[in-house]
C-alpha cells in the first residue's frame, strides 16, 4: 500500500487530501509512523522525530493513528488476495507476498493479476496500492519500490542479474541504512560491485549475511512464501507524550497498557508464561524486567507481575514509553496479522487523562 496510515486518513478526512500529513508524533515530540507523499517531498519520513519532521516542513499536519481503522481496511484488502491464492504472507498491516504459480483465478500472468488486483484495492476500498512482480521473494520486493506510487513493476528471470547490478546498493531489499554505508566505505556503490567480491571475503566482513549478500546480486533467494508463521509474543506499549516520573502518573499509564493488552488476550485466546515490561527512559537508554512461571498466569495476576516488576528497582529517570508483553505462548503458530513487529503502540501519543477506547 502507498503511504498507508496517510493515505486512509486522507481517504477518510478529504480535507486533508493534497495536504503534507504525518501520522503519529507531534511538533515537539514522538515519531512519525507515516508520512503523505506530498510530506516526503519536504524529506518528512516515518521513524523520524515529530521535531525534526516539522522543521523540514513547517505546514505539516500531525494527526494520531487509529490503528483499528488500518487493521480493518488491511483485512478487507488481504480478504481480496484470499481470492486469488491461499499463499498470502503478510510483512505487516500494509504489505505482504503472494504466491500466484498456481492461483484461484486461472491466470497465467503475475502481471495482470497484480494489476486486477491493484484496480480492486481502488474501486472497492478507495486506496492506491504498488506491485512488484518476479520470481523470488527479494525481486517481487525490491520491484515493488520502483514505480511508487499508484504503479508496478515486473522484473523477467533473463533481465534479473542485469537489473540488480545497475541497482544502487541502498535500494537492495534488506540493506539498511547502516550496512549501506559499511558497503560503500569498501566500493560497493551497486550490485555489479558488489558481485566482484568473493563469498569468503563477504561471510568475513557481514558473518551469515555474506550468503545472502552473495545470492541475492546473483537474483537467487529461496525463502518461499509463507502463509503461517510462528507468533512469539503478544505485546502493547505507548509512547508519552510528555515524560513521566509521577508514581501515581505511571502506574495509571502502565494500566491502561495493561487494560489494552488484556484486551488482546481475550480477543486471541493467547495466554504466556514469561512477563515482560519494556521501559525507555528520556534519555532513549531501554530496560526490560521478565518473570516466567510454570503454569500460564491469569489476566489478573498478570497485573500484580507487572506492578511487582515495576517496584523491583527504582526508575533511574522519567519515563518516556512503558510496554507490557507476554511471551512463551500457549501456541504455535498463527496467521501474521502484525508480520514480524514485536511491541506494537496501541494509541501513539496517548493522552493520559483519557481513557482507553
Amino acid at each position: 500500500m502507498d503511504a498507508f496510515y496517510a493515505s486512509v486518513e486522507q481517504m477518510d478526512n478529504p480535507e486533508l487530501m493534497g495536504k503534507p500529513l504525518a501520522v503519529g508524533g507531534n511538533r515537539e515530540r514522538g515519531v512519525v509512523a507515516a508520512a503523505s507523499y506530498e510530506a516526503r517531498m519536504y524529506g518528512v519520513r516515518s521513524a523520524m522525530s515529530g521535531k525534526i519532521a516539522a522543521l523540514k516542513c513547517p505546514d505539516l499536519i500531525f494527526v494520531k493513528p487509529r490503528f483499528e481503522r488500518y487493521k480493518e481496511l488491511s483485512d478487507k484488502i488481504r480478504a481480496i488476495f484470499y481470492e486469488y491464492t491461499d499463499l498470502v504472507e503478510p510483512l505487516s498491516l500494509d504489505e505482504a507476498f503472494l504466491d500466484i504459480t498456481e492461483n484461484k483465478v486461472g491466470n497465467p500472468s503475475a502481471t495482470l493479476i497484480a494489476k486486477e488486483i491493484r484496480k480492486r484495492i481502488k474501486d472497492e476500498i478507495g486506496l492506491n496500492a504498488s506491485a512488484g512482480i518476479s520470481y523470488n521473494k527479494f525481486l517481487a520486493k525490491t520491484a515493488s519500490d520502483i514505480n511508487k506510487p499508484n504503479g508496478q513493476a515486473v522484473v523477467l528471470p533473463k533481465d534479473a542479474e542485469e537489473f540488480l547490478e545497475k541497482l544502487p546498493i541502498e535500494k537492495f531489499f534488506g540493506i539498511g541504512k547502516v550496512t549501506a554505508e559499511k558497503m560503500k566505505s569498501i566500493g560497493i556503490h551497486n550490485g555489479h560491485d558488489l558481485k566482484q567480491f568473493s563469498l569468503q571475503y563477504l561471510t568475513k566482513k557481514f558473518g551469515k549475511s555474506g550468503l545472502h549478500f552473495y545470492n541475492i546480486v546473483r537474483g537467487i533467494h529461496l525463502s518461499e512464501v509463507q502463509p503461517n508463521r510462528i507468533r512469539k509474543s503478544l505485546s502493547a506499549e505507548n509512547t508519552f507524550e510528555k515524560d513521566l516520573h509521577d508514581k501515581n502518573l505511571i502506574e495509571k499509564a502502565l494500566y491502561q497498557i495493561f487494560e489494552e493488552l488484556k484486551r488482546r488476550i481475550q480477543k486471541t485466546g493467547i495466554k504466556g508464561r514469561t512477563i515482560t515490561i519494556k521501559i525507555k527512559y528520556s534519555d532513549f537508554s531501554i530496560q526490560t524486567r521478565s518473570k516466567t512461571f510454570e503454569q500460564y498466569p491469569e489476566e489478573e495476576k498478570i497485573w500484580e507481575i507487572v506492578l511487582e516488576l515495576l517496584m523491583q528497582e527504582e526508575l533511574i529517570m522519567p519515563v518516556r514509553l512503558f510496554g507490557i508483553g507476554l511471551s512463551n505462548l500457549n501456541i504455535e503458530t498463527e496467521q501474521a496479522h502484525f508480520g514480524k513487529q514485536l511491541w506494537i503502540d496501541f494509541e501513539n501519543q496517548l493522552d493520559i487523562d483519557s481513557s482507553v477506547t
